[in-house]
């Protein structure tokens, strides 16, 4: 195909805006789809994208379309995530395209995440098509809509085009416009090969596989190929495009996007943003490669069986090339075993990469309380950063403890502002934005400590505004705060696996709700069990599981007292050197029931 008939672009939009809908209009606008005769978001193959009704992962199609004066073109698009956790997946889907459709929800207008991709899409120098979908609903406001996306997004109101993906009302424009205004990808033919991965999975039988973007030159079917980054070669085994299905093809030319194998048995070697070259002739200079992304939370992740362990580091590697932005380090816990130090980008993200390893790994796992990375001046001077509580220094050794900030844009409707305020000032926050977007709809900037954010700020956001708000956030750098480290001591000793690092002023009621959660799931034993939170050598909160008894005076029928008083004090000596000795056993269970604690 000549590149000139050649139109790479993308969906991007606030979640449940209708992405997933248009790209089945747009299946079956250009024949691939049966009208009616295949499932609802065809393009979100996991079942957890499914059963949550969100896109998790970016997913590329190939369109075949025949404009009105009958010139054929190939339409490359990439249907992209909604919500915030999964915004490293847009970034990585703007690499292969030069235009961006901008859905916007025409009965909620422009939201935060709407905000976000648009400025992500404009840094990416894409020309971006505004859109604004759902204008059949009797609640759609379609003027309001187009007079939002020229004042926060600042496109032309008059370029936005109306759509409804539901019925498939103006969906023929909407390819035509992409036609029209979306241009050419560049790239010399006759140059060496370059071409971008922008995103890969792992094939058990295929091994590594790649999606890529072609820039420049060719690949070809039997090629000896190159990875820029680490100089390994392999020899292309199969090339291909998706369109809905993997389809084989011989050779991907300069503006295409498709999909290679090459015995990659590693899957480190085939990260996202590596540019693939010609090892014959190789290109000079790399593609300019994707930006590290940093993770947000931290978690640790055990496996139930100790004996999974292997399993579990297997999986975990195979999930990171499909997903660039999940990270990992492997450490252990005296209550747990082995296990892994995990990064994500938000609460959802952690809970997405859970499920994926449980189901597609069949592994039983137990999550660690989330946490953030702290910076820690020490009073000799040196910084550390800390993500796990049980490795912040004694307090005698720290000058000052350093939290994440961040910068919180959330747009609501002006009934539902004062739960949200509520919200903001009970997470700590401060208040640098407020402004009204229309005579119904609030903008608010706040900035917020990180760690109040990742415990249940999003749910109880949703919450208060009946499903209505929407949050976007950017980190800002660190500040310094009052934090301490919260431990949870069953019988004088500290459980490592419960410890936290929290704000004094919070310590005291989470400590007394952390000490009832462990006192509720604890069995009990033959001699009494303390349960304590502390902070350092001073107790905050305790409950005390009172022992079984066994009445060993029913053998007793009559007789002096004092034969059973003797009876009561051998009973009561013997639990006091059981209680020396003996130890308390957490079962997994319970642990399972502690972490869910909410706050």
């Amino acid at each position: 195909m000549e590149q000139r008939r050649i139109r790479n672009f993308c969906i991007i939009a606030h979640i449940d805006h209708g992405k997933s809908t248009l790209a089945d209009r747009l299946l079956e606008a250009t024949g691939l789809l049966g009208k009616g005769k295949h499932a609802a978001q065809y393009l979100d193959r996991m079942p957890l994208e499914r059963e949550r009704g969100i896109t998790i992962k970016a997913q590329s199609v190939r369109l075949p379309y025949r404009s009105p004066g009958g010139e054929e073109y190939v339409l490359n698009l990439i249907d992209t995530p909604g919500h915030v956790d999964f915004s490293y997946e847009v970034s990585r889907s703007l690499s292969a395209c030069e235009g961006a459709v901008l859905l916007v929800d025409a009965t909620q207008g422009v939201e935060a995440q709407t905000v976000a991709n648009a400025y992500l899409a404009i840094d990416a120098g894409l020309e971006i098509i505004p859109a604004v979908n759902k204008i059949d609903l009797a609640s759609a406001d379609v003027e309001a809509t187009r007079d939002e996306i020229a004042e926060v997004v600042g496109l032309s109101p008059d370029d936005a085009l109306l759509l409804s993906a539901k019925v498939g009302t103006g969906v023929a424009e909407l390819l035509q416009a992409v036609v029209n205004r979306v241009p050419a990808p560049a790239g010399a033919p006759d140059a060496p090969l370059r071409a971008l991965i922008f995103d890969s999975w792992f094939d058990n039988y295929r091994g590594a596989v790649a999606l890529v973007r072609v820039k420049d030159g060719m690949v070809r079917r039997g090629m000896r190929i190159q990875l820029m980054s680490s100089g390994k070669t392999f020899e292309v085994q199969t090339l291909g495009v998706i369109s809905p299905e993997p389809i084989e093809v011989e050779a991907l030319a300069a503006g295409e996007v498709g999909f290679l194998t090459a015995n990659i048995k590693e899957v480190r070697d085939a990260r996202g943003g590596d540019t693939v070259t010609e090892a014959e002739r190789p290109a000079t200079l790399a593609l300019l490669g994707f930006k590290e992304v940093k993770p947000m939370v931290f978690a640790g992740l055990y496996p139930t069986d100790s004996d999974q362990y292997r399993n579990l580091a297997d999986a975990m590697a195979k999930l990171k090339l499909n997903d660039a932005s999940f990270s990992y380090d492997p450490e252990s816990s005296a209550a747990l075993g082995f296990g892994f130090r995990c990064g994500f980008l938000g609460l959802l993200h952690m809970e997405i990469i859970q499920e994926r390893l449980e189901r597609e790994f069949n592994l039983e796992l137990i999550t660690t309380a989330p946490t953030v990375a702290y910076r820690v001046v020490m009073k000799s001077g040196e910084v550390l950063t800390i993500e796990n509580p049980n490795k912040l220094p004694s307090s005698q050794l720290i000058e000052r403890i350093e939290e994440p900030y961040l910068r919180a844009t959330i747009h609501l409707p002006q009934q539902c502002l004062g739960p949200v305020l509520k919200l903001c000032e009970d997470r700590r926050g401060l208040q640098k934005e407020f402004r009204y977007l229309s005579h119904d709809r609030v903008i608010l900037g706040y900035e917020l400590p990180l760690s109040e954010v990742v415990m249940e700020f999003y749910d109880r956001l949703k919450a208060g505004t009946k499903g209505y708000a929407s949050l976007d956030y950017d980190l800002i750098g660190f500040r310094e705060s009052d934090m301490v480290k919260l431990d949870v001591l069953i019988n004088g000793e500290p459980v490592d696996a419960l410890s936290r690092i929290v704000h004094r002023d919070k310590a005291y009621l989470q400590g007394k709700a952390l000490v009832h959660k462990v006192w509720e799931v604890t069995p009990r034993q033959l001699f009494e069990v303390a349960i304590q939170a502390s902070i350092g050598s001073r107790v905050i909160a305790r409950e005390t599981r009172v022992p079984l008894r066994k009445n060993v005076t029913a053998k007793c029928y009559g007789g002096d007292v004092s034969r059973k008083r003797k009876l009561l004090d051998r009973q009561k000596e013997g639990k006091k050197r059981m209680k020396q000795v003996g130890r308390v056993e957490i079962p997994q269970e319970a642990f399972l029931a502690v972490l869910k604690l909410e706050e």
